[in-house]
């Protein structure tokens, strides 16, 4: 995909539509990460003795209890390392939490077990029903919006809230990090948390009632946060996050193996990252997670415009996996042709909860800093 104006400072370009760029043709998308950086990161001196007091809390709040935090685990490089940490480095005894959709990769699953054997971590498998969940999926893909991957990151965050309420524990530990995911465009991907939206694509395009399915609304998120007081935390943005560094102590010290990208522990994530989103949104992720990575220091720009000149994925795989995600969703060549066809759709198109959060902004972002332990924009 060749477009008008590329950044200078980063690679993000004019396949976003609200992008904007200073005289010096540095976007705004890398300056607002630049900013996030200096506010979120929590290392050096300024932030000395701020990773061990959450550390010493989280395990005050967890005296008694059979687990002291929650991790979510999907065999990718962010989560494992997650685990890594607490367990191996800080001493906690984490309750690991991976939702099986269907979709996980063979090397995925001997990545996780591997890693959970090893670093002798209890996991509880939330092994979604097939066809519920493939309903929901499809009903996404033929709503024709951008990010079909909110059923998966909604259930994933659902699940671990609801296991940290069912524990009785106060810490969420997330493998989510600035270093590689400060950049990423609203205007691309509608909120996962947004149950209303969920709901309203799974009414009109769905069959199946969703009985299973781990969902959380915003009432009861904020019911979470402000009397649960459960607590969601990126620990990595405590440490000097190095991900090739990273993946070089997985491998070395627990047998884990490295994946072709990023998110493709997942069959259908790689599909969604690199064939549809790129081939019918005209959206390649790839700007925004290697964008981070340049602004973070951990890569160049030219490194990054190399990447790019390659295919988003193998096209043999590639093949193979379109193949494959057709016959496990039971949709003919024409089907998947009619989808692959069909006008884009915004976000607004369907009933949401845009309107609501912004008339409550300032309650949202209270209750978000409330969360995460953010220092305000």
């Amino acid at each position: 995909m060749k477009h008008d104006q590329v950044c200078t400072r980063c690679v993000m370009d004019t396949s976003v539509p609200d992008i904007e760029f200073d005289v010096q043709g540095v976007c705004n998308y890398c300056r607002a990460a630049e900013a996030r950086l200096s506010r979120e990161l929590y290392l050096g001196p300024v932030h000395a003795g701020k990773l061990e007091s959450l550390i010493a809390d989280i395990k005050r709040d967890g005296a008694g209890k059979p687990y002291d935090c929650i991790i979510g685990v999907s065999g990718g490089v962010d989560s494992s390392y997650v685990a890594y940490l607490v367990k191996r480095k800080y001493g906690l005894r984490p309750l690991a939490v991976h939702f099986d959709n269907g979709w996980n990769s063979e090397l995925a699953v001997q990545n996780i077990e591997r890693l959970l054997n090893e670093l002798d971590i209890d996991l509880y498998t939330n092994v979604v029903d097939w066809d519920e969940f493939k309903d929901l999926q499809l009903s996404f893909l033929k709503a024709s919006v951008a990010n079909s991957e909110i059923p998966t990151d909604h259930a994933i965050v659902a699940l671990m809230y609801g296991m940290a309420a069912k524990q009785g524990v106060r810490y969420i530990i997330s493998g989510g990090n600035l270093a590689t995911e400060s950049i990423m465009p609203d205007v691309w991907m509608h909120d996962a948390k947004d149950l209303r939206f969920l709901k309203a694509i799974h009414r009109r395009f769905g069959t199946r009632p969703l009985k299973t399915f781990p969902v959380q609304g915003y009432l009861r998120l904020a019911w979470n946060v402000l009397v649960r007081r459960i607590r969601y935390v990126s620990i990595l943005n405590y440490v000097d996050y190095d991900k090739e560094q990273a993946m070089r102590i997985l491998e070395k010290e627990l047998g884990w193996r490295k994946y072709e990208a990023k998110h493709f522990e997942s069959i259908y994530t790689r599909f969604f990252q690199g064939y549809l989103l790129p081939r019918k949104f005209k959206m390649d992720k790839r700007r925004p997670h290697l964008s981070s990575m340049i602004v973070s220091g951990q890569m160049s720009r030219a490194e990054a415009l190399k990447e790019l000149e390659q295919e988003p994925y193998n096209p043999s795989i590639a093949a193979e996996d379109t193949e494959y995600i057709c016959q496990k969703f039971g949709l003919s060549p024409v089907e998947f042709d009619a989808i692959m066809r069909a006008p884009v759709r915004m976000s607004g198109d369907y009933p949401n909860s845009e309107h609501l959060l912004r008339s409550l902004a300032p309650a949202v972002r209270w209750i978000k800093q409330i969360a995460t332990g953010r220092k305000p924009a």
